[in-house]
């Protein structure tokens, strides 16, 4: 199995430059094709854009609380991230490059912030869901390259960069999906020889189930665990290739 060990000073450089690249997509938009449908069902391109801009404010109070120790919720509640989304995401496009650019500078000046000591400390996100404070800027990493995916502006899975697509790889089998009641026990290989163990757990000697094995690239594997891909190019043995559950 192999897992990602985070590398906080190298993870907030990726995320600045994915949100660089982001940006540069979203300015060649204009108004009309920011209220166009993105490839998210029930969202347009602006729902998109404003949940990437909040998503970073709601990461730095998370940055803030493990600096202070402090409890700082991510959002207020479901209701308010949600009520947030839709207020803004029929603003214009000036608007929303404003948003992404400043949101983005705090969602930096945050990680700066945080002391070398800190970054070992224990965060609630959303859901209850634990997280180690150095883990952060992974987390945002996948929103920004994920999202520029779903834009549907011609960032595709091709375009991931391969050091997101081999931490993201890590973190659904280690993290996402170990244990998940709603995937069988899988086993996943990469062409260039690694494997995980994911999904349900698997069952104890002699009860004679066996993962399902699923084979392909880290990207086609990412691709197909975030719904942002068919799994077309997985090779799944001869067995049926599993439905995924929504992230």
């Amino acid at each position: 199995m192999t897992v990602t060990t985070p590398d906080f000073p190298h993870d907030v450089a990726a995320v600045h430059e994915a949100t660089e690249q982001l940006l540069v997509s979203v300015s060649k938009l204009d108004d009309a094709a920011v209220g166009e449908p993105s490839l998210l069902p029930g969202w347009t391109r602006g729902h998109v854009l404003a949940h990437l801009a909040r998503n970073a404010d709601a990461l730095v109070n998370l940055l803030t609380w493990a600096r202070t120790d402090v409890p700082t919720p991510m959002y207020a509640s479901a209701e308010a991230r949600n009520a947030d989304i839709e207020r803004d995401a029929d603003r214009p496009l000036a608007a929303h490059l404003e948003d992404l650019r400043e949101s983005a500078a705090r969602f930096a000046a945050a990680a700066d912030a945080l002391p070398r000591a800190r970054r070992a400390f224990e965060v609630e996100m959303r859901n209850g869901v634990v997280e180690r404070a150095d883990r952060l800027p992974l987390r945002r990493l996948a929103e920004v390259e994920l999202h520029h995916v779903d834009l549907g502006v011609g960032h595709t899975l091709d375009q991931l960069s391969p050091g997101f697509v081999d931490s993201e790889l890590a973190f659904l089998a280690t993290v996402k999906f170990a244990g998940h009641a709603g995937l069988p026990a899988l086993e996943l290989r990469t062409e260039d020889g690694r494997s995980w163990r994911t999904g349900a757990a698997t069952t104890g000697a002699g009860t004679g189930d066996a993962p399902v094995v699923v084979t392909g690239s880290a990207r086609d594997l990412v691709g197909w665990l975030t719904g942002r891909g068919d799994g077309a190019g997985l090779d799944s043995h001869g067995s049926v290739l599993p439905v995924v559950p929504p992230l």
